[in-house]
């Protein structure tokens, strides 16, 4: 009996999986730490016979050649990948066993150019499931801006009919098992549900419920930034990405820490926001270690910067340590663990107030604020304080001069991005307020204006 397992990335928003049908096994699209598939693959007396890939990908480097090299399975990829590594290519139409199982090879455009889908027969010939990654999503489907511009339209007609040819050719009853899309931006809208089907995806996905023109109109209104780390992962990926390396980087004593952060190196403390705002090195940056860190230090992070970590606790550098070779951030300067106060060794730390949108009306009606919005232009475009100043987060470098001298509050979605903001901007001659607080409250607070409220009042003026 085939079993399939899901390997979930939450950090990133992707799964892998595991297909086994008695002793045999194969791998779909695993990410760089293959200790995981590997531990997995232990429990279940299994051995893998092939390591797919459903795409180079974007968003993360891939742990499939290293995991085929370790398992001497076969490492398959689309023909036409353009990869410099040997691998097996396949292309549409073509089938290849696994013991009893049988995958099919579905050319499915539109993520990137090469992109298949894997459809899993069992030795009756029934479908039981497809592999999709970035093509049919639940309730989505991939976002087709990775590649260049000038090949998006092109590829968003092409998804359109990846999809409809998916929904065509299997039976409404295959599950679906797609790559991304649990809080990836590789989906080009948000997605729905943590399992489905083909026949479920007919009724919801808009590559299926929409005429293809309105579906390419909708899906290129909605794209809109994607991390900056992603330019790297597609080469590294083609290039054939290094063994992973999990140990731990070498200490660092404070004042070797003092020494980096003034020569401009990257110094990013893993605490909790709020511990990072009630006292922090002057100059580190606070990129709280939770389910955003990854995405939000990626897009930030210049590759090649020295970057050292610190931590108050060896598995929270541990942890942040396996986060960052997900994204090819390989090389760590070093690392700093314990308390703060005595990282700082007698200097004096730095701090910054915190309170919620609550705080932040009532020092609206005290007189004016300058109020910075860090969150993304899709979300600007549906409401925000009204008066707010409106700087994304992953543009706040290069327009950290628009931010006006002295106090500013900082508020994003839920209190994330802002704590990074306000880490990024908490310099001596600036004052700055984190507002750790979900954006649901502005409206209740009396703070929120909507686009069509503001432009009635230009109007009338």
């Amino acid at each position: 009996m085939i079993r399939i397992e899901t390997i979930e990335t939450s950090s990133l928003g992707d799964r892998s999986y595991l297909v086994s049908d008695g002793d045999v096994a194969v791998v779909v699209d695993p990410q760089r730490d293959i200790d995981r598939v590997q531990a997995l693959v232990a429990e279940r007396g299994v051995r893998v016979t092939h390591v797919l890939e459903t795409h180079v990908h974007n968003d993360y480097v891939t742990g499939g050649l290293e995991l085929s090299r370790q398992t001497r399975a076969a490492y398959v990829l689309a023909e036409g990948s353009d990869v410099e590594f040997d691998h097996l290519a396949v292309s549409d139409g073509e089938v290849f066993e696994a013991g009893t199982m049988r995958l099919r090879v579905l050319h499915t455009p539109g993520h990137t150019h090469h992109h298949v889908s894997y459809a899993l027969e069992d030795a009756e010939g029934e479908v039981q499931g497809v592999f999709t990654g970035g093509s049919m999503l639940y309730g989505a489907t991939g976002r087709t801006d990775l590649v260049a511009p000038e090949d998006t339209l092109g590829l968003t007609h092409a998804q359109y009919h990846s999809v409809q040819r998916l929904a065509r050719e299997l039976p409404a009853e295959a599950a679906v098992f797609p790559t991304h899309g649990f809080g990836s931006f590789c989906s080009a809208t948000p997605t729905s549900g943590t399992d489905s089907t083909v026949g479920d995806q007919v009724k919801v996905n808009p590559a299926l419920t929409l005429a293809e023109q309105d579906y390419v109109d909708t899906l290129l209104a909605g794209l809109d930034a994607y991390p900056a780390y992603y330019a790297h992962m597609g080469p590294i990926n083609r290039r054939g990405p290094a063994p992973v390396d999990l140990s731990r980087p070498a200490p660092v004593d404070p004042g070797e820490l003092r020494r980096r952060i003034e020569v401009g190196e990257w110094v990013v403390d893993l605490r909790e926001r709020t511990a990072f705002a009630a006292g922090h090195l002057t100059g580190s940056l606070g990129f709280e270690l939770s389910s955003n860190f990854v995405t939000y230090l990626g897009w930030l992070y210049r590759y090649g910067t020295p970057l050292t970590l610190i931590g108050e606790s060896e598995d929270q550098v541990a942890d942040a340590r396996r986060e960052l070779v997900r994204i090819g951030v390989d090389e760590l300067a070093g690392v700093a663990v314990g308390d703060i106060g005595t990282l700082a060794d007698g200097a004096p730390l730095r701090s910054y107030p915190v309170t919620d949108f609550g705080g932040l009306a009532a020092a609206m009606n005290r007189g004016p604020v300058e109020v910075l919005d860090a969150r993304r232009n899709d979300e600007r475009a549906q409401g925000y304080v009204r008066g707010s100043r409106h700087i994304p987060l992953h543009q706040l470098d290069d327009r950290i001069d628009e931010v006006p001298e002295g106090e500013v509050w900082v508020y994003c979605g839920s209190g994330y991005r802002a704590s990074i903001a306000a880490s990024v901007l908490d310099r001596p001659g600036r004052q700055v307020v984190l507002i750790n607080d979900s954006y649901d409250n502005a409206g209740t607070a009396g703070l929120e204006e909507r686009p069509a409220e503001a432009d009635n009042r230009a109007d009338s003026a």
